[in-house]
């Protein structure tokens, strides 16, 4: 059993906070087997993380987080960036088509760009995963829904930290069950099923720092780009 972060973010995305390889040391220091760096709308900081988790001898996952018309995705297993702004089943359908998974985290927050409210469950259920537990929702109302729309459709259970700074890495992962320490054997036990979801909320003080860090970098870089 594989223990496994499938979403946090470096500071290459527009609200995370330090470089890769603080991701990574974090995830070696806890204890973790794999990870996968799931930046906004880029995809270059995941290789470097990919490259820096082997010499931890951690498994590295190229991922990124795209930003489709409804909402974002994970996708993981892929060689190329998606772009955003496509819809739904475009983006699912170009993660497909470089062999990668499609991971919808968070779906019921539209307030964080979930999904559901924009798509059919129909379309929801065409993932290959769903993340059933993150660990930055304050109330968990929205985990419970997403694990109940999990179990009812017969879809693989996912969780993921979503951490936007290095010591949130690890808070909430996914065991899996793979056959082997190797991405394609990670990538195939989540899409067969073979997971299971373990974690703690991230304290709603730091979710709140989290978030206010974003804001302010977020500024600053627009500052920045005008200037």
């Amino acid at each position: 059993m594989l223990s496994v972060e499938l979403h946090c973010h470096s500071a290459l995305s527009h609200d995370g906070r330090d470089p890769v390889d603080l991701l990574v040391e974090q995830a070696a220091a806890v204890g973790l087997d794999a990870i996968a760096v799931t930046d906004h709308d880029t995809i270059h900081a995941s290789f470097e993380a990919a490259a820096l988790a082997e010499e931890h001898g951690l498994v590295g996952i190229v991922a990124m987080e795209v930003t489709s018309a409804a909402g974002h995705v994970l996708a993981l297993g892929i060689e190329d960036q998606v772009p955003p702004g496509l819809s739904y089943d475009e983006t699912l359908d170009r993660i497909h088509e470089q062999g990668g998974i499609a991971i919808v985290p968070h779906p019921f927050q539209s307030s964080r760009h979930g999904v559901a409210a924009h798509i059919s469950d129909e379309q929801l259920a065409s993932a290959d995963a769903i993340e059933v537990y993150n660990s930055r929702l304050l109330t968990g109302r929205a985990n419970r829904q997403a694990e109940r729309f999990a179990t009812a459709h017969g879809l693989p259970k996912t969780a993921g930290s979503d951490a936007h700074i290095s010591e949130m890495v690890g808070q909430a992962v996914t065991e899996v069950d793979a056959d082997e320490r190797s991405v394609e054997a990670v990538l195939s036990a989540v899409r067969e099923g073979r997971t299971s979801v373990v974690g703690q909320k991230t304290p709603w003080r730091i979710s709140f720092r989290q978030a206010g860090g974003g804001v302010k970098r977020r500024v600053q870089r627009g500052i920045r780009e005008f200037f």
